[in-house]
């Protein structure tokens, strides 16, 4: 007896990937449907009614991008924290949160969004940047952060300044 190894190519590979897919969300629908049409309940999930949204923070302190067509970054404040950061489309967000952990080492450990006050400031008239200044409430620091993008590359800058 022979055995034949057959080396899918990627064709064959997309092909078959694709053909899961269709036929995934064929059964589903059908599965959907069929349950309406009886008049039951469509499947209900078992720990609530799904995951959190990934774009959980929707008011937003700041919103920015570059003033040109050459980045193609665009980022987010929210609660104080850059909370956003999108690229190479603006519907792709690439980081969900980014904020600071203060800590002496050994009696306190902050974290920015639930131990800080802050306050937002646009950075100049014609700018898509902000200044976020976050105070701690115990009084003992405060970090000064200002947020932009480099014009010439798809990067998100943070400047911070630690009192």
């Amino acid at each position: 007896m022979h055995a034949f190894h057959l080396r899918p190519t990627r064709r064959m590979i997309v092909a078959s990937v694709t053909f899961l897919i269709l036929t995934g969300l064929l059964l589903g629908t059908h599965a959907r449907l069929s349950a309406l049409a009886a008049g039951g309940p469509t499947a209900i999930a078992n720990d609530g009614p799904g995951a959190l949204a990934y774009f959980d923070q929707a008011r937003k302190d700041c919103v920015g991008t570059a003033r040109n067509t050459t980045s193609k970054v665009w980022y987010s404040v929210a609660n104080g924290i850059l909370s956003d950061v999108s690229y190479p489309t603006i519907d792709n967000t690439n980081v969900k949160t980014l904020q600071y952990v203060v800590t002496d080492g050994s009696t306190f450990t902050d974290v920015q969004t639930r131990d800080t006050t802050y306050t937002v400031q646009q950075l100049d008239a014609p700018s898509l940047g902000c200044r976020v200044t976050a105070t701690a409430k115990s009084g003992k620091y405060r970090l000064v952060t200002e947020y932009l993008t480099d014009p010439a590359s798809n990067s998100v800058v943070m400047h911070t300044h630690f009192d």
